[in-house]
């Protein structure tokens, strides 16, 4: 943007403005093709972020409700250029997909009885699993640097997918095992990410924006409740204008059924 300096680290925000934008528009294949991207351009290309910091970002975001993909990138952007940076990351993040997801709507609902738009979806569901495959390839080899880590993910993917264990089961049990495992044997618990990487890693050395916590980014009470005040507000002001203009009867301020009759 015009008259705004670069922060301390040296991007610029109007390159970190084509920058989000480019990865909305390349992003494709779900949460694990959009992180994928995320990763090539943000940690291996720019050096923007490191490794380390990426991947430890990306554990958080997949813990937390909601879309891990673009939390990780309003992450980014606001470590980059505050509350700005995260506002542009996020929205520029899903703006692409959204017009993409319009457009293909239309013509579907348009043209879906047409054998062509009929072979041209029935084309794109090989294409898309591809991309998500490839792209959960590249992240587990980021993520997952030993046998052990590996056998740990193998037996996550068995206990939900087979045993249907609860997911909020399987996160305490692996940070259990993550927690015991840390201590009694720390080296079967370290990712390639936690080491400094020769060729494409450097990024995990000299990555522009470095593992200090950017002044910003420090936690304060203070800022914490002004935080919580401003997204609360946001949250509940549309429904609290629905309830006066609508009523509580109303189809969209109202209860579900399910939940009143519970």
């Amino acid at each position: 943007m015009p008259g705004m300096a670069a922060p301390h680290h040296g991007i610029p925000f109007r390159e970190a403005l084509a920058t989000w934008a480019r990865i909305g528009l390349e992003s494709f294949g779900g949460p694990a093709g959009q992180i994928a991207v995320m990763h090539r351009v943000l940690v291996e290309e720019k050096r923007w972020i490191s490794e380390q910091r990426f991947l430890h970002a990306l554990n958080y975001c997949m813990l937390l409700p909601g879309p891990e993909a673009m939390q990780l990138g309003v992450y980014v952007g606001w470590l980059l250029h505050r509350t700005l940076g995260g506002l542009v990351a996020g929205i520029l993040f899903v703006l692409p997909g959204a017009l993409a997801i319009l457009g293909l709507s239309i013509v579907y609902a348009t043209w879906h009885h047409v054998a062509f738009v009929e072979g041209l979806f029935f084309g794109l569901k090989p294409a898309v699993l591809a991309v998500v495959i490839e792209a959960v390839l590249r992240i587990a080899r980021r993520a997952l640097g030993n046998a052990t880590l590996t056998a740990l993910a193998a037996a996550t993917f068995v206990a939900l997918f087979f045993f249907d264990v609860p997911f909020p089961v399987v996160v305490v049990g692996a940070a259990a095992v993550g927690l015991l495992g840390g201590r009694v044997a720390p080296e079967r618990f370290e990712s390639r990410g936690t080491h400094a990487p020769a060729g494409a890693g450097a990024a995990a050395v000299d990555a522009m924006l470095d593992e200090a916590v950017p002044e910003h980014a420090r936690a304060s009470l203070r800022g914490s409740l002004r935080v919580a005040a401003v997204w609360m507000a946001l949250w509940w002001t549309p429904l609290l204008l629905l309830l006066a203009v609508r009523g509580v009867r109303d189809t969209w301020p109202s209860r579900p059924r399910s939940w009143a009759s519970s």
